[in-house]
C-alpha cells in the first residue's frame, strides 16, 4: 500500500522518515557486505529488486490517498534477509514516486517502513518460525504474510493520521476497506513467490546455496 504524496500531515511524514532511516542505513551495509562476500549474488540481488518493483507497481485503487498492490518484498527477505529489503524497497519506492506517481517523496518514510521494513521482517520471521513445515509452505506463508503485514501497518499509519471517531474505529475501518483487495492479493503473491523460488532453485542453485537459503537437512530438502 503506497500512501500518496502529501497525504500525511507533515509531523507524521517526518516521524515515519526518522523511524525508517536506521533500517535503510543498516540495509545498505548488509547489501554491501553480501555483495563483497558473495559477488555471484549480484544477479539475484538485482532479480529481487526487479521483482519488488514489478509486483508493487501493480496498482489497484483503495482508500482515498492510498492504493492496494502486491509488495514483492517477501521473496527478497527469504533470500537475502530483511535488512537488505529495506534498501531495495527504498530504491523501488523512490523510482515509483518519481516515474509512476505511485506513492510520494513526502510519504516515502511511511511507505518504506510499512513495505520495506515491517513486511519483510514479519514474512521472514514466520518463514523461520515454521522451520518444521515443508519448505514451499514456509515460502508461501512468509511471502503472503509480508504482504498482509504491510497492509496492517499502512492501515495503522492512516488511522494515526486520521483518527476520525477514535484510533480503534479508524483502524478497523481502514483494515476493513483494504481487506477486500489485499487478502486475495496476498494469497496470489504467496503462490507467485513459490513459483519464483522454485525457478530460482533451478536456475541459480549455487548462489542460493551460498546464501544458505535452502534447507540443509536432507529430509527437509527432499520435501522441498
Amino acid at each position: 500500500m503506497h500512501i500518496a504524496e502529501g497525504f500525511l500531515p507533515p509531523a507524521h511524514a517526518v516521524a515515519w522518515t526518522a523511524v525508517a532511516a536506521p533500517f535503510v542505513i543498516h540495509g545498505t551495509r548488509s547489501a554491501t557486505r553480501i555483495v563483497r562476500e558473495n559477488p555471484s549474488a549480484r544477479l539475484l540481488l538485482g532479480a529481487a529488486g526487479a521483482f519488488t518493483f514489478v509486483m508493487s507497481a501493480i496498482k489497484l485503487p483503495s482508500v482515498t490517498g492510498s492504493s492496494s498492490h502486491p509488495t514483492g518484498t517477501g521473496v527478497g527477505a527469504i533470500i537475502f534477509r530483511p535488512p537488505v529489503m529495506a534498501l531495495l524497497g527504498t530504491i523501488v519506492l523512490i523510482f515509483q514516486a518519481l516515474l509512476l506517481a505511485h506513492g510520494g517523496l513526502t510519504t516515502l518514510g511511511a511507505n518504506v517502513f510499512s513495505m520495506a521494513v515491517v513486511g519483510p521482517w514479519v514474512g521472514y520471521g514466520l518463514f523461520r518460525l515454521l522451520a518444521a513445515a515443508p519448505f514451499m509452505v514456509r515460502v508461501f506463508v512468509g511471502v503472503a504474510m509480508a504482504n498482509l503485514a504491510t497492509y496492517v501497518t499502512t492501515a495503522t499509519q492512516l488511522a494515526l493520521a486520521y483518527p476520525e471517531g477514535g484510533f480503534v474505529e479508524a483502524w478497523g475501518r481502514f483494515l476493513g476497506i483494504f481487506a477486500v483487495t489485499q487478502i486475495p492479493l496476498a494469497i496470489v503473491e504467496g503462490l507467485v513467490g513459490v513459483l519464483l523460488l522454485n525457478a530460482l532453485i533451478s536456475w541459480a542453485r549455487p548462489e542460493m546455496d551460498e546464501l544458505a537459503v535452502l534447507p540443509t537437512d536432507a529430509k527437509e530438502a527432499a520435501r522441498a
